[in-house]
């Protein structure tokens, strides 16, 4: 009987489900099952229907949309006329990933499970439900899941009895060899034409467009606790065009003293040149790389080194360390019952994976250039609310960034790779192109015109709102509520001269609450109740949407909480009704969320 094959689909939007795809991948190859891992979209769902057993691995995004590289595959697999038997010969799992503190929590894992049974495929397990709330995250419902699913596959496809599991000590081969060269390539390479900004098609992932940054200026006071910056791009001649509620891509780099240390403490040259060969026919150089290619090039442009670290590192890591000691304490951190020490020494301080190779020197200066790409993820795009109009700023692109920067108990400060790259690059010492590109948003506004818009931004949660209020002004339509709050009117008070004008024009209807300006603290949610009446009345009697973006931490459950009370006192609804009310204006897409950790 043969081997048989696994195929492990992922439809990833930040890299955690690509991740957990991944170790489907290699605890699959342990159990000596043959396995394919591909992105959704990149796979032709045709041929599904000849496909005997397969996990999806999926991410939910935004108000319960699946991620952008499965999108095309959701269309598909959600059309009227596939037939009931589709997937009769089909076994099936599905992973989810997801955030508790959405409405539509897993929502895509739990669709996907349920359209997958009506096209006749058999589920080997009930979907499992990643939480990163969790404070173990997702791996939290993983751990105990993975272990029912490999005794699911493996009672219905026996291994050979010759063929022993590969135990997890050792490591499975790399996916690439490293060929270094013994001279570096003449300047027509690859490494160089990627600087171009002249777009060769629509700015995408793969190829970004090289934006020229106008301006990088501090908008919050020199006593405030934050550097936030409005940060605003030339994108003339770049095809670019977004609408209110999309979202700017933006890929961030290494520091250069982040770079010099890794290849220190890994023993690499960063001027040497390589080229990559793939250690089995068929799989793809990482399209984000040219070739050849310096080792100063995938450091600081593709490397993630200023990441946590995942649990699949220590893994590998483990598996890779020639040191009694240091190899102990990986293989510890990278069992089920070392996660809680792993979650100290790691998630909680927010260790990077450069001070993580620190931490293991004799490993790290061990680490075969092979397994570089096995070992390290690859840098993510960071999204970014627009904050402007084309309408208002036909060439321009604006947004606006909290540095992100705080303290654990390590010595090192704690910062946002890209928001301290961003905040690092100064147009007035000489031009500067940040690589980005677009696509559309987890926001849509009405377009009937005359529809009342209420939006609760605090914070930088304001920046899609004036994106949203300029559009919605420059078309003529003037009933905007924005109920906007931070600390200090004279500290982070963002556009203030701004709204002022659109409301002595009579375009928008301003709320604030500046939360440290007195005794009690007020926050938005305060606010909402005290205007319960107009707002009932927007949303009831004048269908008017309801807009929520912010800090997930607590912002959002307060404001449900406010309305839900404003739905009682105003509307006359009992508690169950006026959470069914809220239930329904979610379901209607009258109430939208984007938050972010």
């Amino acid at each position: 009987m043969p081997v048989p094959e696994l195929l492990v689909l992922f439809g990833s939007q930040t890299g955690t489900a690509q991740d957990q795809a991944e170790r489907l991948g290699r605890e699959a190859r342990r159990r000596r099952l043959g396995c394919r891992v591909q992105a959704l979209d990149s796979y032709a769902v045709a041929n599904l229907i000849r496909e005997p057993l397969v996990i999806f691995v999926c991410a939910t995004t935004g108000q319960g949309d699946p991620p952008d590289n499965m999108k095309n595959f959701w269309r598909f697999i959600f059309r009227k006329n596939l037939p009931s038997t589709s997937l009769c010969q089909m076994d099936f799992a599905v992973l989810g990933l997801g955030d508790s503190s959405y409405a539509k929590f897993n929502f895509v894992a739990k669709k996907l499970h349920r359209r997958l049974l009506q096209l006749g495929g058999s589920a080997l397990l009930p979907p499992c439900l990643g939480d990163d709330q969790h404070e173990l995250g997702p791996d939290a419902a993983i751990d105990p899941w993975l272990e029912a699913l490999w005794e699911k596959v493996l009672g219905l496809y026996p291994v050979p009895l010759d063929l022993p599991v590969i135990p997890p000590g050792i490591p499975l081969p790399s996916k690439f060899i490293f060929q270094f060269l013994q001279e570096a390539p003449s300047t027509g390479s690859g490494e160089l034409s990627i600087t171009s900004s002249a777009p060769q098609g629509p700015a995408s992932e793969l190829q970004p467009f090289l934006a020229p940054m106008v301006a990088n200026e501090r908008v919050t006071g020199l006593q405030h606790f934050q550097d936030v910056r409005l940060i605003e791009f030339d994108i003339t001649g770049s095809g670019i065009s977004f609408a209110a509620g999309d979202v700017v891509l933006i890929q961030p780099s290494n520091s250069a003293a982040h770079t010099k240390q890794f290849c220190q403490v890994l023993g690499l040259d960063p001027n040497q040149y390589f080229v990559l060969q793939p250690r089995e026919p068929g799989v793809p150089c990482p399209p984000g790389l040219p070739q050849p290619c310096s080792v100063r090039h995938l450091v600081s442009q593709y490397l993630d080194i200023a990441s946590v670290p995942r649990r699949s590192f220590f893994e590998l890591l483990a598996c890779l360390s020639p040191h009694e000691l240091e190899r102990e304490k990986l293989l510890e951190f990278s069992s089920a019952r070392g996660q809680e020490e792993l979650y100290e020494y790691c998630n909680r301080p927010r260790r990077t994976i450069l001070e993580v190779l620190c931490d293991f020197p004799n490993t790290a200066g061990a680490i075969p250039a092979d397994y570089l790409l096995d070992l390290i993820p690859q840098i993510r795009p960071r999204a970014f609310s627009i904050a402007s109009s084309l309408l208002a700023h036909p060439t321009r692109l604006q947004i606006l960034v909290a540095v992100v920067q705080y303290q654990t108990r390590l010595k090192e400060p704690r910062r946002g790779l890209c928001s301290s790259w961003l905040a690092s690059l100064d147009p007035q010492q000489g031009p500067v192109r940040v690589p980005l590109w677009v696509r559309s948003g987890g926001l849509v506004f009405p377009e009937t015109p005359g529809t009342p818009v209420i939006m609760v931004g605090p914070g930088t949660g304001v920046a899609p709102f004036r994106a949203a209020i300029q559009e919605r002004v420059a078309q003529g339509q003037t009933e905007n509520f924005l109920f906007f709050g931070c600390r200090l009117r004279d500290q982070d008070f963002y556009w203030q001269p701004e709204w002022q004008k659109l409301e002595e024009r009579g375009c928008l209807t301003l709320v604030t609450a500046f939360s440290r300006e007195q005794e009690q603290k007020v926050y938005v949610q305060h606010r909402l109740r005290e205007l319960g009446a107009l707002v009932w009345e927007l949303l009831n009697l004048r269908g008017a949407f309801f807009y929520l973006a912010g800090n997930a931490k607590y912002m959002p459950t307060d404001v449900a909480e406010a309305l839900i009370s404003v739905f009682q006192e105003y509307g006359g609804l009992s508690n169950s009704d006026a959470a069914a009310y809220l239930a329904n204006l979610q379901r209607t897409l009258r109430f939208q969320t984007e938050t972010w950790a």
